[in-house]
């Protein structure tokens, strides 16, 4: 990294005040794209993002298939390959690359204000002219088999994935995001094409600009970029339940650990309003470090880990509790056996007063940490737009943490009996 991007990396984190976010909307062709703005003129760094909805890995019709297709246009345009492409960037401090997650596919630009309009040209140039060569394909697949491969090994990757196999069978999420080495070999130059030309249009971006720079001058730079796209058609996101089977499954591998992977229903929207009691109850159980039920029990108490987490995760395809831990092979199933325990008395008796006390606090007192960058306070606006949230969102919930009573909290949390329906994946030594 040159010494330009590296100052433009602690602009990005060493802030100073920024006006409020806003959402906005700008007219292309027979559309109104959506744009999450924030103006600061206290740096001169601007970021835009294209954030395309419904293209993430959940549209593979291929395994990996959208994760390459990212990467593809991570390799400059077929005029000047990949290198060249890369140098032109460099030498004006100018970042533009792709990447995908389970939903959506991102394509961002970030630079200094005098360089952005350059950095524009530059997004403009890849689109009109992605790097659609065999050769490229095939270098992108050798670097894709290559990360597969060294996955083989990694103890964790291969927990998580199998777990997803049993707690999503049958459906999208149940397949590896990344591909196999086998669904890899099988893409082509054609799947790709076809990929980002029915993917990423003009009538499902939402655009996610911050920094230092108008409106106005955002929304000539969007026009001329977003007006490049095609119209595609709108995929809508597939709705899936986690497994309540209680599975476990053993993967014999030459590991001196058990690597304990767990993950149960949550029948809870992410449309809800309560949210906050989400939050607490995600910190309480096993969220929090060392303010967590589960790091309490199963290492403060008992030695038998470095550290053990928990997550609710809430989007719109699917609504589940996943956790792990590592812990020595002969305390695997003792560990185990007390993630349920914890989990089932966790549902069954609720949380008591102190445990909500110490939950506000730290949920309330840290939120400032939460909003001190551009990145994260654009990535929640984002994120309250995506979720049809009002972008005070946060700021609602903080007062009904500070308001909730111990009684709503555990009438809440002891209805969701479902969590203790826990599967398990473990990587261990038989």
């Amino acid at each position: 990294m040159n010494r330009v991007k590296r100052i433009i990396l602690l602009l990005l984190v060493f802030q100073g005040v920024l006006m409020a976010q806003m959402v906005k909307e700008i007219k292309i062709k027979d559309v109104s794209v959506p744009v999450i703005f924030e103006e600061g003129k206290y740096i001169p760094i601007v970021s835009m993002q294209f954030v395309f909805k419904n293209a993430g890995h959940l549209s593979n019709t291929k395994d990996g298939l959208a994760d390459m297709s990212a990467k593809l246009l991570n390799e400059g345009t077929a005029k000047d390959g990949s290198t060249v492409f890369a140098t032109k960037l460099d030498e004006h401090a100018v970042e533009v690359g792709a990447h995908v997650g389970r939903e959506s596919f991102v394509i961002e630009v970030s630079a200094l204000k005098s360089e952005f309009a350059y950095a524009i040209e530059r997004l403009k140039e890849l689109l009109k002219d992605p790097n659609y060569k065999e050769d490229t394909v095939e270098h992108v697949k050798h670097q894709k088999i290559g990360w597969i491969t060294q996955k083989k090994s990694d103890f964790d990757y291969i927990a998580a994935t199998k777990l997803r196999e049993i707690l999503f069978k049958g459906t999208a999420l149940a397949k590896p995001y990344n591909g196999t080495l086998e669904s890899v070999e099988k893409i082509n130059l054609n799947d790709i094409k076809t990929f980002i030309n029915t993917s990423l249009g003009y009538n499902n971006v939402i655009a996610v600009v911050g920094g230092d720079i108008s409106f106005d001058e955002v929304e000539k730079y969007l026009k001329d970029v977003i007006e490049l796209l095609p119209k595609v058609d709108i995929k809508s996101v597939e709705k899936i339940e986690a497994s309540s089977k209680k599975e476990t499954i053993l993967i014999d591998e030459e590991t001196q650990q058990a690597y304990i992977y767990f993950a149960s229903p949550f029948n809870y929207s992410y449309e809800a309003k309560d949210q906050y009691k989400a939050k607490i109850a995600e910190y309480l159980l096993g969220g929090g470090g060392f303010g967590s039920r589960l790091m309490e029990e199963i290492r403060v108490k008992r030695g038998l880990t470095y550290g053990v987490y928990s997550a609710l995760k809430r989007t719109k395809s699917v609504s589940y509790m996943s956790g792990y831990l590592q812990t020595k092979l002969s305390t695997q199933d003792e560990a185990k056996d007390l993630i349920q325990k914890v989990v089932d008395n966790f549902v069954k008796s609720g949380i008591t007063e102190e445990e909500l006390k110490s939950a506000k606090e730290f949920l309330i007192g840290s939120e400032p940490l939460r909003t001190e960058t551009l990145s994260q306070r654009l990535g929640r606006a984002y994120s309250d737009y995506y979720y049809g949230r009002p972008l005070d969102f946060s700021k609602e919930q903080l007062k009904q943490i500070e308001n909730v009573t111990l009684t709503d909290m555990n009438k809440f949390i002891t209805t969701h009996k479902e969590l203790s329906d826990i599967s398990f994946s473990i990587v261990t030594k038989k």
